[in-house]
């Protein structure tokens, strides 16, 4: 009995103990849960109003986080749901939300891109689906004969809006008008962006679209075109009293304008200059030069200076210390890339210019055109350098003054440093009292050489020069390089004789090329730095604009050709010219056959410079003795006596040492002309000699007018010289005007009986 009641407390106390357990487990579960679901509560709604969700609504189901509230976009909701469940398990995330409801959407508007270049044209964009989509393309098609249409259109349901018609057909029509362009077209606008061969072809196609476009709708254009050769590239800056600005500014890249104006400003320059862009840069590192030059002058506080391709010149103002002038000056010399060649000079100062002798400066540009100014001792000496300028350049400009202050030996000076001047192709020179300076470029790579041999030959030893001249090989006559004109001339011949054909109406090449490319490869060797156009004709078979098309589509299947062949187009353009430079009759087939071709034009003369300019060759100390001096000239054939009947020619004024003209015997006179061409240092020729008046124009009449030759001493010198100078002028016919020999030559006209 005893027993059985232990076992009953026993087990009622094991049955106490376990559900108090239970309870305290119960309790503390039910203590972890509300903990969990507060703090997920606290956690998610915290999360949700750093990310601005102040719309949703949290709520929480033991574990699970509910989510409500109204969204205002579906991205709005899936983003509420990422960042709850960043916070806790996502599984225990309950997405209750809804979406605000979407708005009607508007429907794209109509557009239509065409896209056009060489390769063809791709048509993108939403048209009405009442459109006729084939007859688009069908027009594209045969209205342009471009190799291939891309269609990628889409459509919808849209009633075409009032004016769509219309600038779609003038879409189309801007597309046949423009090979290589952008046409955007909408309701009552196209804008056209374009590039073109040439100024000429922009102004043509600018015309063109503003003649062809309706009434309603707008046209927009950006119409460019190839930037144009500039020669000589030119920049010129200065600075004086009116401020710092630019006389001529070119640039051969938008970055190279960019940092040439950025110089020009910082040097006081007001406003955005204007700065062309061109081709033709004498070097690549044009703007670095320029730059360059323009910090000259603005460290100077004044003054100007001119690159003419890479010639280099600054003038200096008379205000500027000397120190400052060569501390500048050097700097500059190294700053400038090597191709180029500086040139310094320093006005006069007024006290100075008042004292006198002044500077003689001649300019020659590539057309042969010299500029001179300057003094000359006298009227005689004036025609004296007239007459030498007029017998060597083409056209000579000349502002020269008459100054009896100017050194002993001026005129000599002056004369030399023109004929040293010739040697060149285009440069310039300068002559001062102590020296002259010489610079420019010649296509003779031994012009500087040649240069000082004339100064040598005229002036005798110890003159002082300057030489500066740089080698053009495009100029060296030795090479016997094609002109432009010789260019297409041959590339023409190649393509008449060539069997380069195309498939019937379209701009594929049919045959094979390869031989024409061959040839065609030969001469572009030779001729790539000039500008050429390819221009394709057809006959007058189909419609106007489709002819065009195919032309233009032709000659580009052509420079391609050559392209992949290796051959250097860069400075070859492509025109079609349709049916409108016919050069046979379009009534036969063989006059169709001759209309159907492919013909090389010239675009400009001047070659675009694709190769660097290499340094000049400079020459700096005294003329000497030249060569032969002690030689003996009686035998020289040269100066021999004109033999048989007396030969009569008239001279001017400045020979005779008179104001009267009159015929002059040369057998009688030979001696004397003979003297006058001899070197200075030529053995004494003394003589007298006599000139013949027009009533007895024979040897042995009355004299006219008595001159005499000095003795050799008196022409050691271009002082004695000049003293001694008679410079014929010789014109066979008073109607007619004759050019005046070159010193040391005699022009002879046989007299009319």
């Amino acid at each position: 009995m005893a027993s059985s009641r232990r076992r009953l407390t026993t087990s009622l106390a094991t049955v106490l103990v376990l559900t108090a357990a239970g309870g305290l487990c119960w309790w503390g579960a039910n203590r972890a849960a509300e903990f969990i679901e507060k703090r997920s509560l606290e956690d998610v709604q915290a999360a949700l109003m750093l990310e601005s969700k102040d719309w949703v609504t949290v709520t929480t189901d033991g574990l699970q986080v509910h989510l409500s509230g109204t969204a205002p976009t579906e991205v709005d909701r899936f983003r509420a749901m990422t960042v709850a469940s960043t916070v806790i398990d996502s599984s225990r995330v309950v997405d209750e939300m809804t979406v605000a409801a979407v708005a009607a959407l508007e429907p794209p508007p109509l557009k239509i891109e065409l896209l056009r270049n060489d390769d063809g044209i791709s048509v993108i964009g939403l048209i009405p689906s009442s459109s006729d989509r084939a007859a688009l393309i069908r027009t594209l098609r045969d209205e342009t004969a471009a190799p291939q249409i891309t269609d990628l259109l889409e459509t919808s349901d849209q009633k075409p809006p009032q004016g769509w018609s219309k600038a779609v057909q003038f879409g189309l029509r801007a597309a046949q008008l423009a090979p290589r362009a952008k046409i955007s077209i909408e309701t009552g606008q196209v804008s056209i962006s374009a590039i073109t061969d040439s100024r000429e072809e922009k102004g043509r196609l600018e015309t063109s679209l503003k003649q062809a476009v309706p009434a309603g709708v707008e046209l927009r254009t950006e119409i460019s075109a190839p930037r144009p050769v500039i020669s000589p590239f030119t920049l010129r800056f200065l600075i004086d009293e009116d401020g710092a600005r630019f006389d001529a500014c070119s640039a051969d890249s938008e970055d190279g304008r960019d940092r040439i104006i950025e110089a020009a400003v910082d040097a006081g320059m007001h406003g955005i200059p204007g700065c062309t862009l061109g081709l033709g840069s004498p070097s690549p590192d044009w703007a670095r030069g320029a730059v360059a030059a323009i910090n000259a002058v603005k460290e100077l506080g004044g003054g100007v200076v001119t690159l003419s391709d890479a010639d280099v010149a600054l003038t200096v103002p008379a205000s500027v210390p000397p120190d400052t002038y060569a501390t500048v000056a050097a700097k500059l010399e190294q700053t400038l890339p090597d191709v180029f060649s500086l040139r310094t000079e320093q006005e006069e100062s007024s006290s100075d210019q008042d004292q006198g002798p002044v500077e003689f400066v001649a300019v020659l540009e590539e057309t042969q055109r010299l500029s001179m100014r300057g003094p000359i001792t006298n009227a005689r000496m004036h025609e004296a350098v007239d007459s030498l300028a007029k017998s060597r350049f083409l056209q000579v400009d000349s502002d020269l003054r008459d100054d009896d202050a100017v050194p002993s030996g001026w005129t000599v000076r002056v004369l030399a440093a023109l004929e040293a001047l010739d040697t060149l192709d285009h440069g310039s020179v300068q002559v001062s009292a102590d020296l002259i300076k010489l610079s420019g470029t010649s296509g003779n790579p031994e012009a500087t050489e040649a240069a000082a041999a004339r100064l040598a030959d005229r002036l005798g030893p110890g003159v002082p020069f300057d030489l500066s001249v740089r080698y053009d090989r495009l100029l060296d006559p030795a090479l016997n390089l094609p002109d432009g004109n010789e260019c297409v001339r041959q590339l023409n011949i190649i393509m008449s004789e060539a069997e380069i054909g195309f498939e019937p109406n379209k701009s594929s090449i049919a045959g094979d090329p390869a031989p024409t490319l061959e040839r065609l490869a030969d001469v572009m060797g030779e001729c790539r730095d000039y500008q050429v156009e390819a221009g394709g004709h057809t006959d007058s078979q189909g419609s106007e604009g489709f002819n065009a098309d195919l032309s233009r589509g032709r000659a580009q299947a052509l420079v391609r050709a050559m392209q992949e062949a290796g051959i250097n187009t860069a400075n070859m353009t492509s025109r079609g010219y349709g049916e409108s430079q016919p050069i046979a009759s379009n009534e036969t087939e063989a006059g169709r056959e001759e209309n159907r071709r492919i013909e090389f034009r010239l675009l400009s003369e001047r070659p675009v410079r694709t190769e660097t300019l290499p340094p000049p060759i400079t020459l700096q100390g005294q003329t000497s003795a030249p060569a032969g001096d002690d030689a003996d000239h009686s035998d020289d054939d040269e100066f021999d006596a004109p033999t048989g009947d007396p030969v009569d020619v008239t001279l001017g004024p400045a020979f005779l040492g008179e104001d009267t003209d009159g015929p002059v015997n040369l057998t009688d006179a030979a001696t004397m002309i003979r003297s006058l061409v001899l070197p200075p240092s030529d053995p004494a020729h003394r003589v007298e000699t006599e000139f013949f008046g027009p009533s007895r124009p024979t040897a042995g009449a009355t004299p006219f007018a008595p001159a005499m030759v000095g003795a050799s001493e008196e022409f050691q010198s271009p002082e004695a010289r000049e003293e001694n100078m008679v410079v014929p002028v010789l014109t066979p016919d008073a109607d007619t005007p004759r050019p005046s020999p070159r010193p040391g030559e005699i022009a002879t006209e046989a007299a009319t009986e």
